[in-house]
Parts: C-alpha cells; structure tokens; sequence
C-alpha cells in the first residue's frame, strides 16, 4: 500500500476534500477494477467520460476520487481531489505509484508515422546483442528483459508503461525502447516518464479521424521533444521537413541523420538485392538482410542512437549485420514456384509508396506486381482514395479487399479506395471483400518471378468486425495459398 498524499507529489490540485494522509491500495481509471482502499481517476476518454462512475467507484470501496468536476454528493471517509486535467494527474500519479521507474533506467522513445516499431525492435535485439539487459514496448509486444507480454496499443496507458518498467527495474534492465504514438502523446500516456532520448522517424498521412488537421498531428508528436530534459538527446530525420521542426523547442542535445541531406550521422545505399542491401554509414560498409531505403533510415537510426548511448561504432555495425526483419515488417518468402510474397504493416499511404518503390527498384525484368491492400474501418477516411491510387498507379495488379472493417461496412470501404483509382487504371484493380479469397485470388494471378505484396495488417493475426476479432494471419494465409498451387 501508499500513502495518497505521495502518490499526489507533483499533481497540482485545485481543490480536496478530505484527508490525503491515509493509504491506498491502488489506481484505476477503469471504475470495473476499484476494489477496497483504491484510488479512482474519473478520465474523460474518447468513448465514455470517468465522472459519471465516481458513485459506481465508491460503492466499489474507492478510498480517493481524484476528478475535473467534484460530485454534488460527497461521502463521509472518501477523499475528494479536485485537478484541471485528470489525464496529466493520472501520468505523475501512475509514476508515483510504482516508485517513478523510468528514473532508474534509460527510456528511449520513439514516434513518427512510420518505422517506430521496427526502429524500437531493432534496438532491443541489438543491444541484447550487446550483452545487456533491455525492454520493450512496441506495437507487436511488450518484453521485460526476456519475458513477454502481449499488448493492443501502440502506446499502453500509463498505469500499464509504469507497470511494466517496474518490472524492468526489477530484474535489472539497463535500456528500454519505446514507441510513443500521438495518442499517446495527446492522451497524456508519457507524460511523467523521464527519456533519455527520443527519435523521430518521419511524418506523412495518418490518425486524421483523431487529430482533424496535419498540422494538428504534426504538433502533437513535437510534444514528446519539447518536453525532454536538457539532459536527454533528441534524434531527428531531417530528410523529413518536419524533423527540425521537432528540434525547434527542445532543451535536449539535437542530432540529425539523413541519407540525401546534410547531417551529424548519414548513410549511402551502395546496392540492393532482395536478399539484402549494402550501406555506407561513417566511411564504413555494411550488409544488412533489410532492405529498401525506409530500411536504410531505420538502421541510421538505430545506429546513431547506438553511438549517442555509447556504444562502440565497428561492434554496432557487426551486430546491425545481424538483425532479421520484424514480422510484418516487408517480411517475405519465395514459393516453390518462384513466386516472391511480400507481408508489410503498411498502413498509410507513405508506407505503402516506400514498400511499392522498394519493389519496383527490386525488380530484374518482367515481374509483375501483384498488391492486396484494404483500408481499417473507423478510422481516417481520407486516406482511402489515396491508397487505392498508390495500389493501382504502382502495380500491375491490385486487389482492394477488407482489411479490419470494424463498425464499417466492408464494401463501402473499398469503394472509397475505389474513388481514387485513376481511369487509365481502372482495368488493373479488382475488388474482393473477403480478404482469403482476394489472397488466394492474388495467388492464382501470379506467375513465376511474379512479385505478391499483401499490405495493411502486417504482424496482425486477427480480422476485427463489428467488436469481434477472428484469426487471421495474412502471412500464414498467403504461405498455405502458395503452397496449395499446382502449377
């Protein structure tokens, strides 16, 4: 148990009710989980707002509430903390709580609209490499040294980041790499967690449905710089315009990296093959198994943060030669029939652009290139026409078919992907709802040296409709597909 008024160190209060010198047994902002001597903090969240559960939490036993808005009914024994923003009080609470754990090791974020998870990734597996202890918390899963954990954010909550880094301190980790997304950020989720550092990787077209304006979503990633420490350092792509932007407010220590401009750490790409690339970073080469130039940034990144937390140039290099694919991230097999098929997170329409340029520049002669892509339900919709202009301009043949559709109905879906489809390439894209069979389709299409990119869900291994989440795994899906053709 804490005592209440420790956990409160920092938040600022404008009003209490009651004593804050007794102890509590935990936090919630879930008023489901409150038991006996729990505090409760009333969230405003996008879906339901915390303060219409203060009474649900005290008849629950909640021996705090800590609130924007302090209820008309007041209840003798339970204290009552009154703050201007109950998402910035949860986030110095959470870390209060679990003893500010970030403090004790060294939390790298990282944000941007593409690469987070397999820059976060990549770091963990190298320092591992290293012979240290490391954390994670990515998109994919969170893992504590060894030991792993499933995860269904970008960016958990903040209760839950704290949890996990006091289980990193407690068996010891030195490092721990983060994805930091700009709900999280907007949300408040790192707020009160100390970095040692943080990385930008780029900005483009994406979570519009959330934030309305790019210049919105822009702004809201910027935040995570502004608030380092002069002690932190802050790592941008300034290929990217809006990396120096990132830097314009930030106390931290500023480094920049680029393949085209100038900049503290650069690479070149000397040559490329679908089995791997060969780079040039500080007058130094290097084969690297992943490919294509969103890679080539990626392993920038990942060494010039390598290099700002002390590692050894040339055994950083050494171990990047080592370092597999993410799944999900261009994560790919060839068929017995030499068919190649292409599994990749892309999402956006930067993201699918990169990975239909990669393929392309891959290309030795008269491949075609077969895409299946989707669109998610309930989110940005402004994306879909673009999307479907990418998919169609950049390959032979494109599949539109559902990705998660969630409350949205499949069908409309594709035909906003539709909308962009230029006339010329009207004859090159097909539609198919059911994501199986626009695989299988794809699959039959294809001839050998023939190049499949099924794009949009990546390491995913579900398909959500309607609040219900069914296995699906587009790389199984596509490996069993290929497998089954007699050709």
């Amino acid at each position: 148990m804490k005592l209440l008024k420790d956990i409160l160190y920092g938040v600022s209060l404008s009003a209490v009710s009651g004593d804050t010198n007794v102890m509590v047994n935990n936090v919630h902002f879930d008023s489901r989980k409150v038991e006996m001597d729990d505090v409760f903090v009333a969230v405003r969240g996008t879906v339901t707002d915390g303060h219409e559960y203060i009474q649900k939490a005290v008849d629950s036993g909640a021996r705090a509430i800590v609130c924007e808005e302090l209820p008309e009914i007041m209840v003798n024994g339970v204290t009552y903390l009154q703050v201007t923003d109950c998402n910035s009080a949860l986030a110095i609470i959470a870390s209060n709580f679990y003893d500010n754990p970030s403090k004790n090791l060294k939390l790298v974020g990282v944000t941007g609209t593409n690469g987070k998870t397999t820059v976060t990734t990549l770091l963990y597996n190298l320092f591992k490499k290293a012979g240290f202890k490391v954390g994670l918390i990515s998109t994919i899963k969170v893992l504590v040294d060894e030991k792993e954990y499933k995860t269904s954010h970008t960016t958990p909550d903040v209760l839950t980041i704290n949890d996990y880094l006091s289980k990193m301190n407690d068996v010891g980790v030195e490092f721990c790499f983060m994805e930091v997304s700009s709900h999280g950020i907007d949300q408040k989720r790192a707020q009160g967690l100390r970095f040692e550092g943080a990385i930008f990787t780029n900005l483009s077209h994406d979570h519009l449905d959330y934030h309305k304006t790019f210049a919105e979503y822009r702004d809201t990633k910027k935040k995570l710089f502004d608030g380092l420490p002069k002690t932190a350092f802050a790592l941008v792509n300034i290929d990217d315009k809006n990396g120096l932007v990132m830097l314009q407010n930030t106390k931290a220590k500023k480094y920049t990296y680029a393949l085209k401009s100038f900049a503290d750490y650069r690479a070149q790409i000397l040559e490329k093959q679908f089995n791997g690339q060969l780079l040039k970073i500080d007058d130094n080469e290097l084969w690297t198994k992943l490919i294509g130039d969103f890679n080539a940034y990626n392993l920038l990144a990942i060494y010039a943060t390598a290099d700002i937390l002390g590692l050894e140039k040339l055994e950083t290099l050494r171990l990047m030669s080592e370092l597999e694919n993410v799944d999900g991230r261009f994560q790919y097999f060839i068929s017995k029939e030499k068919i190649t098929a292409i599994v990749d997170y892309a999402h956006t329409p930067d993201a699918l652009k990169n990975v239909l340029v990669t393929i392309n520049a891959l290309r030795t002669g008269n491949e075609n290139v077969i895409t299946v892509v989707g669109c998610g339900g309930d989110r940005d919709k402004s994306k879909r026409p673009v999307m479907g202009y990418i998919a169609s301009e950049m390959s032979n043949q494109a599949i539109f078919t559902s990705d998660n559709p969630r409350t949205e109905s499949p069908s409309a879906i594709i035909k906003e992907m539709e909308a962009g489809v230029e006339p010329q390439n009207t004859r090159k894209v097909l539609s198919i709802e059911n994501r199986r069979q626009a695989i299988n389709t794809a699959c039959k299409l294809a001839m050998a040296n023939d190049i499949i990119l099924v794009a949009g869900k990546g390491h995913e291994t579900y398909q959500e409709t309607n609040g219900v989440r069914v296995d699906f795994d587009d790389f199984k899906e596509i490996k069993e597909a290929l497998e089954s053709l007699k050709k």
